[in-house]
């Protein structure tokens, strides 16, 4: 490679592999959203008057989550010989939290209903909450607007979680330095208006002063490209060459 690499201060290798090993994990929490979303509801009336803070307000840590399923909103039945039962719990009904920590309401929606809206919904539904939008957007800019804020990483397709992760760097803006983002077929299984908004994220990450490289084979994706690197037909020095793609209006 030539060029001006002392420019580039990280690579970064976006993938199809989950968001997270654990069942825990999910969108909001991925994007660093759920901090802004804790912090709203610990600053309703009811949270202080009983002392919650936004730790309440999350299930990964003791206080407001239920002791029974310790946040699962399930409790696993483990068989000696067959596959584990999954069970719903019966102290919090799946809700996850304590029903002191689900008392507390936002425009009459508590932290369990937040979890459960979809992306475009979350965002109509804190429009007046600027920090919370700016942290939620990113998923809508990237086709992931029908996605649930606490939908489980595990149900997530490799595509997705792919798309979840392009969006936690545009949220991130230019403060991270200037990047080298290396995407491996991004346009898998996607609807030709989703791949639109994928285009439009990678010019969002080049205007913050990254750069990126796709290994991709939808025309519309090599077509938008500055350069492009064909890797074929042949092998050794007859192997590919490097050109601008021309677009044509015929």
């Amino acid at each position: 490679m030539k060029g001006d690499t002392d420019y580039i201060t990280q690579i970064e290798m976006v993938d199809q592999n989950p968001i997270g090993k654990s069942s825990r994990s999910n969108p909001v929490t991925y994007i660093k959203a759920y901090d802004e979303i804790r912090d709203l509801y610990a600053k309703q009336q009811l949270s202080k008057m009983r002392g919650f803070q936004p730790k309440h307000f999350s299930f990964n840590v003791d206080g407001g989550r239920c002791d029974t399923c310790k946040g699962e909103g399930e409790v696993i039945v483990e068989m000696q010989f067959l596959a584990d039962v999954h069970l719903t719990c019966e102290t919090c009904g799946g809700k996850r939290f304590k029903e002191e920590v689900l008392e507390v309401q936002y425009k009459g929606k508590n932290i369990f209903d937040i979890l459960e809206l979809g992306v475009d919904e979350a965002i109509e539904f804190f429009k007046d909450e600027k920090d919370v939008i700016a942290k939620i957007k990113p998923l809508s800019d990237v086709g992931l607007g029908y996605v649930k804020l606490g939908q489980s990483s595990d149900t997530l397709s490799g595509g997705e979680a792919q798309r979840v992760k392009l969006a936690s760097f545009l949220g991130k803006g230019k403060a991270q330095g200037h990047i080298l983002f290396i995407f491996d077929e991004p346009t898998t299984g996607l609807h030709f208006h989703d791949i639109k908004k994928l285009l439009d994220s990678f010019n969002a990450l080049i205007d913050q002063g990254h750069s990126v490289l796709v290994i991709e084979h939808n025309l519309d994706v090599i077509r938008s490209a500055d350069w492009v690197l064909d890797m074929g037909p042949e092998g050794g020095e007859g192997g590919g060459t490097c050109y601008m793609p021309v677009c044509r209006k015929d």
